[in-house]
């Protein structure tokens, strides 16, 4: 298929540079133009690639090494600055060849609202596919102030097109009354808590072919400062790991993820694309098989 585009030729730890041999391919989606809060999310896949330098290629957590896995890193895709919808359609069609090339999607954003059309790539391919979403907000509105494509809005989309009882959400401590109530009725909606409703859902997914979409203000911005819309009261990196972790050990199918919503400008420390790398890391080891 015809690659993307990129901005530079930063690149994730131990990429391969051969896309035929790669089972995995990472893309960066550098978009945050309907963001309600602070802007700055399209740096974040290109600081996530520069910190993964300081990655070892080995996982203790999984006895694996990325040294065991060909996985190949696209660069970032070339979105028409300021125009939403062309930018969707464009993640979408980029979406569509990896999978039709029987390629792992590991998509690096950018905001939330960039995994509305992988979602509907995904769906094209695997009608039967549940979604697993953590995340501090709900994303189940129908517009924000009137617009319809909003980061506030890809959950909801989601939700009309594969049914609200597909839809997993883990670590929801924001959103709306509106958006809480067609959660709780609609969404398996598990708000403030991870890692064990999670372990209590997976086995009802054996056997299921799932997508994994994370926002990283799931954490506490004790942990994860570096984002658009920060949210206290989240988890410790320690669990997102695990809950990464858990997908990896279980008897679901892995087949697409992506980590969204990392600003680096907004941490000097640059812990939030740290963890974010490490996260990507364990998503390449535990899901792609």
């Amino acid at each position: 298929m015809r690659l993307p585009e990129i901005y530079s030729g930063q690149v994730f730890i131990l990429s391969s540079d051969n896309y035929e041999k790669s089972k995995a391919v990472i893309y960066g989606m550098p978009m945050d133009y309907t963001v309600s809060f602070r802007p700055g999310s399209r740096f974040g896949p290109r600081k996530i690639r520069e910190v993964s330098i300081g990655l070892e290629e080995y996982s203790t957590y999984l006895d694996k090494s990325l040294e065991e896995i060909t996985y190949f890193d696209a660069g970032d895709l070339l979105l028409p600055f300021g125009n939403a919808a062309k930018s969707l359609d464009v993640i979408h069609e980029y979406v569509t060849g990896l999978l039709k090339d029987d390629k792992f999607p590991l998509g690096i954003g950018g905001e939330h609202l960039c995994s509305w059309p992988i979602f509907q790539a995904i769906y094209s391919k695997y009608p039967d596919v549940a979604i697993l979403h953590f995340d501090a907000h709900a994303d189940l509105r129908e517009s924000y102030e009137g617009e319809l494509l909003s980061h506030s809005t890809p959950l909801r989309k989601a939700a009309n097109l594969i049914g609200g009882k597909n839809i997993y959400q883990f670590g929801i401590r924001s959103g709306s009354r509106e958006e809480f109530k067609f959660g709780r009725e609609n969404i398996n909606f598990f708000p403030f808590e991870v890692l064990e409703p999670l372990k209590k859902v997976l086995p009802s997914l054996a056997g299921r072919k799932v997508y994994v979409t994370i926002d990283i203000d799931v954490l506490d911005p004790s942990a994860a400062p570096g984002t658009g819309t920060a949210e206290p009261g989240g988890i410790t990196s320690g669990e997102l790991l695990a809950a990464i972790h858990a997908i990896a050990n279980s008897e679901v199918e892995v087949i697409g993820a992506d980590l969204v919503e990392v600003a680096p400008i907004y941490d000097p420390t640059e812990q939030t694309p740290i963890v974010a790398s490490k996260c990507i890391r364990e998503m390449l080891l535990g899901f792609v098989r």
